[in-house]
């Protein structure tokens, strides 16, 4: 049996108020100073924060007693029209038009449209052992593409993990480029290792230089030895190292199977964990940045397309087709091992 609680934006204040508990669950309303609705779930195991007009964004989790969420300089979610406006969140949707970072030749803004999107609706699902908020934006230009996402995200009764899923139908009458990444901002674990279910030599060193990446002569000097030996950063040991941000590609997933997991395993006796199908998934980006203002270890990005941008997308042929009425559903489990 499912019960549905729809949500409307008066009904978050910035005094939180619960709209259900259980034995199980625990969710509250509330409002930041800063005018952003949020929705505040928790189960045994942990709580997760989410955004449910802002681009559904999972703006904070935390299980078993640790963050999941990357170090970053925003005391609340701020209102925008680009995720650079309030990068602190643990999730947000890249895409969907476009995904990553824009090259000389693109237009289109950093990560695309949906990351900041304005939510149509969104409500609440409640079945025995499984709480969701869902929610639809839909997205329409005259003489330009017409679609509808619906984005979701999922917690089990006695999980220290979550489920961030994607919908995608285009509504329009001609075919729309699809480019998407679930882009987890997950926490830096000092001293953590990696671990996946993929070889280790399936990562390979970025080679392009985005806008926004000022190299400096020991970055070069150390992503040129990375570059000849990607194997060698298996551990983050080496904080100083990773400003400007050093990434890691891994394309072609399906060569190693459907079921994808990558981990990031902590000195303290715990593991992050991602999982997802590399069929809605062909590849995988790692983002590692350090510096005063951010620190994050993204282990682990699961995308369509290297997030590149637009253009480098179409020219290697990752970038996906949705014709008329077609639909592509996108799923991530992620959380503690």
């Amino acid at each position: 049996m499912k019960t549905r609680l729809p949500l409307r934006r008066e009904q978050f204040h910035e005094t939180p108020a619960t709209l259900l508990r259980n034995e199980t669950f625990h969710v509250e309303l509330f409002r930041y100073p800063a005018g952003v609705e949020a929705v505040r779930i928790s189960n045994p195991r942990g709580t997760v924060i989410v955004l449910p007009f802002y681009g559904q964004m999972v703006w904070d989790a935390n299980f078993d007693g640790h963050s999941l969420t990357m170090g970053h300089s925003f005391k609340q979610p701020l209102p925008g029209s680009s995720i650079i406006d309030t990068y602190g969140c643990f999730a947000f949707h890249s895409g969907l038009l476009a995904n990553g970072c824009p090259a000389e030749d693109d237009d289109h803004p950093l990560h695309g449209e949906m990351a900041c999107a304005r939510m149509d609706s969104a409500w609440m699902v409640l079945e025995e052992d499984r709480l969701s908020l869902e929610g639809e934006t839909e997205y329409v230009k005259g003489f330009g593409h017409h679609y509808l996402a619906a984005p979701a995200v999922r917690l089990e009764a006695n999980a220290a993990r979550l489920h961030i899923e994607m919908n995608v139908t285009n509504l329009a009458g001609a075919p729309m480029p699809l480019q998407y990444m679930c882009h987890l901002n997950s926490a830096w674990l000092d001293q953590g290792r990696f671990q996946q279910s993929i070889p280790t030599d399936a990562f390979q060193l970025r080679s392009s230089i985005p806008a926004h990446v000022k190299p400096t002569p020991q970055w070069r000097a150390y992503t040129d030895r990375l570059a000849r030996d990607p194997q060698a950063f298996q551990q983050l040991d080496q904080p100083e190292m990773c400003d400007p941000e050093i990434v890691f590609f891994a394309d072609d997933l399906q060569q190693y199977g459907d079921e994808m997991q990558f981990e990031l395993h902590s000195p303290q006796g715990f593991a992050l964990m991602t999982r997802f199908s590399s069929q809605q998934f062909p590849h995988a980006t790692r983002w590692m940045l350090h510096n005063r203002d951010q620190q994050v270890a993204a282990y682990v990005l699961p995308s369509t397309c290297r997030p590149e941008g637009f253009k480098a997308a179409q020219r290697a042929g990752t970038l996906i087709e949705l014709a008329p009425g077609e639909q592509r559903h996108f799923s991530v489990e992620t959380g503690i091992l």
